[in-house]
């Protein structure tokens, strides 16, 4: 299966047991690579999110998230048992769309509406942009943040706050870290699977569709996506229903493309949907943040304006040990009032976490990615056929999605309506059902909390 950015290079060998399989301790030692650490030894509960701390149950799932799991159900609807059809929603996620625009020297919009265009010659009915799922997550997360900060000296883990979007994070959290952090992630539920109930609630509701007649697929720039909708918390029993059926990555859908032999050029334009009735999408938008949704950027000029009365309009980066590792404050006559920090790929994550572990940790929120350089370097795009990113295509891509005009999450008045129409109110208990989620330690049989970095 795969593995996760800089700790791929020390789990390359492995074996398999009945339930789990395991790294076996490895003995390369990289060079200029943890150049402290040479004796360190790399075993199962070490890595990253890498296919080494998954249940055998649990690989054989990821295994079925693939493009035949796709053509499955196109094939499924074509036959004359109309009772086993699907209707075919596929969610695209923002940081997806740089990809296809650098790769096929498109603008963002016509990559999007290509990309529909294609997914619907294929027999897909629905084609969902995610933006909407991720106003909803930034909305969530920037308000749980301030009630945080707010009850910080009554509370002992209501700071520092992570942030939950990133399931590379959150796997190595709860199997890894267990309880010095989950107690710390922000409940707000990621965009995939917001955008998961979006689709198999209100959209379904909408459609009059019972959410086990839809297959919802969500097209990702990283592999660990597949895990993150294989979670028991993401499924309803009653329907017997996940709320992402099938995560492909980018790099996946231009396989189908190269196996039908279709270039994106050569597609029609289709607009992109939207949840509600009729609606097509307009131009493409984004949140800020330079290769992600903005949790740090949204999080702290919220929290700003919300605790301190201070309208921030540009935020500084400070980079400390590597440009992966950047902070930001807020001073207020004289004082540091807010200190956020931004933690990307497996060795800053590793520093933050020892400061913890010391006492020395200073930072409120951190915005925490699994992959080096933020979700667009997600490892299901934009990589060489050996495996090795693509600095070019890449740099690209950053220039595409830095280009997206910025669209702030309080301005969708669609979301707003559903707050009152579907949610039932900002502060009712459907948001904390629908919208959020709960994170906690998950047993494992070696413990990492006290190896030696």
């Amino acid at each position: 299966l795969f593995l996760r950015d800089e700790m791929s290079m020390y789990c390359s060998q492995k074996y398999e047991t009945p339930a789990l399989t395991v790294c076996v301790q490895c003995s390369c030692s990289p060079k200029n690579e943890f150049p402290t650490l040479a004796n360190a030894k790399i075993l199962l509960s070490d890595c990253l999110a890498c296919d080494s701390c998954m249940t055998s149950e649990e690989g054989a799932r990821v295994f079925q998230q693939n493009q035949k799991e796709l053509f499955r159900i196109l094939n499924l609807n074509k036959k004359c048992d109309t009772s086993k059809h699907k209707v075919l929603a596929v969610s695209i996620c923002p940081q997806s769309l740089p990809y296809f625009a650098a790769k096929f020297n498109l603008s963002v919009n016509d990559a999007a509406k290509r990309l529909c265009g294609f997914l619907k010659s294929l027999g897909v009915h629905y084609v969902f942009d995610t933006t909407i799922a991720a106003d909803f997550s930034l909305l969530e997360s920037q308000r749980e943040f301030v009630q945080r900060y707010q009850r910080r000296n009554q509370e002992e883990h209501a700071l520092p706050m992570f942030a939950s979007a990133c399931p590379g994070w959150i796997r190595y959290a709860e199997r890894v870290l267990t309880n010095l952090v989950t107690s710390h992630i922000c409940t707000a539920k990621s965009p995939q699977q917001i955008m998961g109930s979006l689709v198999k609630g209100y959209f379904a509701r909408q459609q009059n569709l019972s959410p086990d007649k839809i297959f919802h697929v969500v097209v990702a720039p990283c592999y660990d996506k597949k895990l993150e909708a294989l979670r028991e918390d993401f499924y309803t029993a009653l329907y017997n229903s996940q709320e992402v059926d099938c995560v492909l990555t980018s790099g996946e859908i231009v396989q189908i493309m190269e196996q039908k032999n279709v270039s994106m050029k050569d597609v029609t334009e289709v607009p992109v949907d939207t949840l509600f009735d009729d609606m097509k999408e307009g131009d493409v938008v984004r949140h800020d943040g330079k290769r992600s949704d903005g949790y740090l950027e949204h999080i702290f000029k919220y929290a700003a304006k919300e605790l301190f009365g201070m309208e921030v309009k540009e935020i500084t980066y400070k980079a400390l040990k590597n440009k992966d590792f950047q902070e930001v404050t807020l001073e207020k006559d004289g004082e540091t009032v807010l200190r956020f920090a931004a933690a990307y790929g497996f060795r800053n994550i590793q520093n933050m976490v020892l400061k913890m572990k010391k006492g020395k940790f200073l930072y409120h929120f951190v915005e925490v990615l699994a992959c080096p350089g933020g979700c667009l370097n997600g490892k299901g795009q934009a990589q060489t056929e050996d495996g090795k990113p693509d600095k070019a295509l890449l740099n690209q891509m950053e220039e595409v999605y830095a280009a997206i005009p910025v669209r702030l999450p309080e301005t969708n008045v669609h979301v707003q309506k559903m707050y009152q129409d579907w949610l039932e109110g900002m502060d009712s208990k459907k948001v904390q059902e629908t919208l959020h989620t709960t994170y906690s330690a998950v047993n494992q049989t070696a413990s990492s909390l006290d190896i030696k970095w």
